[in-house]
């Protein structure tokens, strides 16, 4: 069964790819499935409720579509749904996101710390509670960005519009001191080259799509149901502009690919 099984991974759109092409280097004998739920992205600006009733319906999608495990590759739909959906299917192998701010403590040489994130992650009481475990020691500046995740749907990863929002975000936290960036939005991740060019070589970038990674293998490998045949292809859902996102996907992903709608 574990090798004729996927793993299904969803965002409110196209970042949680940076999260799938953590696993796949990881995990690449596994079958992978993703839903963007890009006709209703940003998360960020919805209400909890909203959230959740669309990680439910994706969920029971991506379960009929044979998937094994469920990743939330959402900080947002992480908060707002990743308890209910666990306690709906609690036998099932469920993995979330959350910003990094233990390891973006303790790299910090400065004390300073920014976050870029959207506003529902920031507001929520599950970043606050990660503020009080691992930050006590360090400052921590938080930056909502919104914008950005619809910058980065489009595809323009190095415009001008991106480049100008970008810097008015980063800006005042490199002015407080910081020397560490948490990228706390799965979207992110594919502004790195600009951001290179934007900072000092000495601020690092933290983000958690690797210790996601990490964390699917060591649940598989717990409930044995890690693949050992050969991977098929990934399947691609939008409940977007599929064309749009099969124009952007060899950008994001490194590869081209069908991008089919999701069923109302």
């Amino acid at each position: 069964m574990a090798e004729a099984a996927t793993i299904g991974v969803f965002d409110s759109g196209v970042g949680g790819l940076s999260v799938l092409r953590e696993i796949r280097t990881l995990l690449p004998r596994e079958s992978l499935l993703y839903v963007a739920d890009s006709g209703h992205v940003p998360y960020g600006e919805k209400s909890a409720d909203f959230i959740r009733e669309r990680s439910h319906q994706i969920a029971e999608f991506l379960l009929g579509q044979g998937a094994k495990a469920l990743v939330l590759a959402c900080n947002t739909a992480t908060v707002a749904a990743v308890a209910d959906l666990r306690e709906r299917y609690p036998q099932l192998p469920i993995v979330g996101m959350e910003p990094a701010v233990k390891p973006a403590a303790a790299a910090t040489r400065s004390g300073v710390v920014g976050v870029l994130a959207t506003t529902g992650t920031l507001r929520s009481a599950k970043f606050a509670a990660l503020l009080d475990r691992f930050a006590a020691d360090v400052r921590v500046i938080t930056q909502p960005c919104p914008g950005l995740v619809e910058r980065i749907e489009a595809g323009d990863l190095m415009g001008a519009l991106t480049r100008e929002l970008l810097m008015g975000y980063v800006e005042p936290l490199l002015a407080e001191g910081c020397d560490t960036l948490i990228l706390g939005c799965t979207h992110y991740p594919f502004l790195r080259p600009l951001l290179h060019e934007l900072v000092p070589d000495s601020v690092s970038l933290i983000d958690t799509g690797a210790a996601v990674a990490r964390q699917v293998q060591r649940l598989l490998d717990a409930h044995d149901l890690l693949a050992e045949g050969e991977a098929v292809a990934c399947r691609f859902w939008s409940s977007g502009d599929a064309a749009a996102m099969q124009r952007i996907l060899p950008t994001l992903w490194g590869e081209f690919g069908r991008v089919e709608k999701l069923p109302d």
